[in-house]
């Protein structure tokens, strides 16, 4: 939050503070954002690290494409523009669920250093984490599950990551998970062993 925010909104000056929200959750709240194509793995790694922190004690939320388009981001497609909106929508939802002591894994395809970007700035620096998950379309389209590659390449999905839509590599990710070299499990633990000494307060 900045000055200017408090300066246009007073009421912030009446809320409790993220300090008091973690220390009530006994947790420090931040962003795992994981990029990735489409197929790579995201979603089902990030479900198994919320598992795996709320056996912990901890309280997370993942966010990712399914539940968002399906509600609060129902009417964007996939052109540049939208994904862009898509992003910013998500970024302020984590925002806030950072603010009130949450932690949040994120698990969106978000294919530009701009989108990532924009992500980042909203949330902030200091808390966003992004973890590249990493596969190549030959493999994401073996794992596709719901058949949108397939899709992709009959023309039935335009813009689509991978086919006729680029991906850009993050260039220092915190956190490089290859989905290729590593099981689910390996991912998740990988994962756990690097974020937990983060999210708890001594």
């Amino acid at each position: 939050m900045t000055a200017s925010d408090k300066n246009i909104f007073p009421v912030f000056d009446e809320l409790l503070s993220k300090k008091d929200k973690e220390n009530l959750l006994n947790q420090h709240a931040f962003t795992i954002w994981l990029t990735g194509l489409s197929g790579s793995g995201k979603t089902t790694i990030a479900k198994g690290v919320e598992k795996t922190l709320h056996d912990k004690g901890y309280l997370c939320k993942v966010l990712d494409g399914d539940n968002l388009r399906s509600g609060l981001c129902n009417n964007l497609s996939f052109t540049e523009n939208d994904r862009l909106e898509n992003i910013r929508r998500v970024a302020e939802i984590s925002k806030l669920f950072n603010d009130g002591g949450i932690l949040t894994i994120n698990c969106f395809v978000s294919p530009s250093k701009k989108i990532r970007a924009l992500a980042q700035d909203i949330i902030g620096k200091e808390v966003f984490h992004e973890v590249y998950i990493k596969a190549n379309v030959e493999l994401c389209e073996q794992r596709d599950v719901k058949g949108l590659y397939k899709k992709a390449r009959a023309g039935e999905i335009k813009n689509f990551t991978g086919i006729d839509a680029p991906f850009e590599i993050p260039n220092q990710p915190s956190l490089v998970i290859d989905t290729k070299e590593l099981s689910v499990d390996e991912s998740i633990e990988k994962i756990i062993n690097y974020f937990l000494p983060k999210i708890e307060i001594n």
